[in-house]
């Protein structure tokens, strides 16, 4: 939608206006409006976000679902298998900081392009590597994710920029549904493409199609608002990056989220890096399957992984979402909220991994649980970020949060878990019976991270409120008439 310049509002004061301040106040929610109205519809901007955020997590997980058929014709461990993912996480957070200085001081929409062509082109490019090359494999991994963490940290600032907090939860859990979704289709993807050509090779050949559609939209439709224009917030100064840092380890609300958000990311990281062969290997040491030796391996697992991460991540966002909404007057909901979720989730997963050489069924069941509650928090703790964090200081938020998650979360977990199934595999016979227990025992410690992270929301009900009143202070600008704090 295009708007000329006569076309901005501009309301006369007269002498029957008792008080100038909040006149100017009314003439700059005016002008925020019509900004956001002039750019571009912000509900195509969301959905076309959501399309690229789709696409992130699908390329994030397609490796997984074949990572058998990577182990075999790579002839790797378990541990190097989990290297894989290191290596994609440890770029993904090392560049983080960069790119959320970057988001908060110059365009985000060039930036995120530049992303999107550098992760699209590495992943199409990787689809290339022999059965010699394992090494270039895992550097075209550690490239990917300096494009993927460039859009993963700038896009929820735009959307936090373009819905005011009433409809900012909703919208957020819209977006933050497609991580669940991207990472069970990235299964189906992989599964799929290697059932289809026999070659695990041409699953790394889809998203980036996708992401070249999905480049095209973000440069089309998506605007870069104002920072805090959908709060009418008025930047006064600038601020240093250590002044930002300085800002965000003062705020107790976002450091404790943050390390709740970094149990999440080690439990999803290492659930979906391993889960579909977990189960798998569970079958065999059952007999209900045999090992595939000569022959390509079975995707199944892969494929109804996915299928149940998909529909459970759809579950819980929106139930999270939902009942953070309707509790939204009650300034400890949210974290109480996830500290619950993730508690449940604990002993749902314990119960997953435990029956899963006698039940595969009952195993299923279990994982759902722990998935859908795994999935609450998601929308929820992306919301609580952008309303304890004044605007001009989201984009480093963003950023710190995602290194600290994925440097202590699903940077190290599905390697940490190759590398206790190898040491306890390690002096034992070498038998399918162990190759499922060695992994049974080692994922165990996702469910103590898990009750770990309900601990660090606890612990976030007790200053949740006060920081989210000190933001909206200065927001609104009756701390030193606006002055940011360094």
């Amino acid at each position: 939608m295009e708007c000329k310049d006569s076309d901005e509002p501009k309301m006369e004061m007269d002498n029957t206006t008792q008080d100038p301040s909040a006149w100017a106040q009314k003439q700059s929610d005016e002008t925020s409006r019509f900004n956001l109205r002039c750019t571009t519809h912000p509900y195509l901007a969301v959905a076309i976000l959501c399309f690229i955020n789709l696409i992130n997590y699908m390329d994030r997980f397609t490796i997984a679902g074949v990572l058998h058929n990577i182990q075999k014709d790579f002839e790797i461990s378990d541990s190097t298998s989990g290297l894989l993912q290191t290596v994609f996480i440890c770029s993904f957070l090392l560049l983080a900081p960069l790119f959320g200085y970057l988001g908060d001081r110059y365009n985000r929409k060039v930036t995120m392009s530049v992303g999107i062509i550098i992760w699209t082109s590495v992943t199409f490019g990787s689809s290339f590597v022999s059965k010699s090359q394992f090494w270039l494999l895992l550097v075209t991994r550690g490239l990917v994710g300096i494009g993927e963490t460039c859009f993963s940290t700038i896009a929820p600032t735009i959307i936090g920029d373009l819905f005011a907090s009433g409809k900012r939860t909703r919208v957020l859990s819209i977006f933050y549904l497609f991580i669940p979704v991207g990472s069970g289709m990235g299964f189906v993807l992989g599964a799929g493409m290697q059932r289809l050509t026999g070659d695990w090779h041409w699953a790394f050949r889809v998203t980036p199609c996708l992401g070249g559609i999905g480049l095209i939209l973000l440069c089309i439709f998506v605007p870069d608002p104002k920072r805090g224009a959908s709060e009418h917030f008025q930047t006064v100064s600038k601020t240093s990056w250590s002044q930002d840092i300085k800002y965000l380890f003062s705020n107790h609300s976002f450091l404790l989220s943050t390390m709740g958000v970094t149990t999440m990311a080690f439990v999803a990281g290492a659930l979906g890096f391993w889960m579909p062969l977990f189960l798998f290997r569970a079958q065999v040491a059952q007999g209900a399957r045999e090992d595939c030796l000569d022959q390509a391996c079975s995707t199944k697992e892969s494929l109804i992984f996915g299928a149940l991460t998909v529909a459970t991540g759809v579950i819980g966002v929106i139930a999270g979402a939902e009942i953070a909404r309707r509790y939204k007057k009650n300034p400890h909901a949210d974290p109480t909220i996830c500290a619950i979720a993730l508690l449940i989730t604990a002993p749902s997963l314990f119960f997953a991994i435990v029956l899963a050489q006698t039940s595969i069924a009952a195993s299923y069941v279990f994982i759902t649980i722990g998935e859908i509650f795994l999935s609450f928090n998601w929308a929820i703790v992306a919301d609580m970020l952008l309303y304890v964090v004044i605007p001009t200081r989201r984009s480093t938020a963003e950023a710190f949060q995602i290194t600290v998650g994925h440097l202590l979360g699903d940077a190290g977990s599905p390697y940490l878990v190759g590398i206790v199934s190898d040491a306890i595999k390690s002096g034992k016979p070498d038998t399918n019976v162990w190759k499922f227990r060695s992994l049974k025992y080692s994922f165990t410690i996702c469910t103590f991270v898990a009750v770990l992270g309900g601990v660090f929301f606890l612990l976030t009900i007790r200053y949740i409120k006060d920081d989210k009143e000190k933001a909206q202070q200065i927001i609104k600008g009756d701390e030193k008439k606006g002055d940011i704090p360094g």
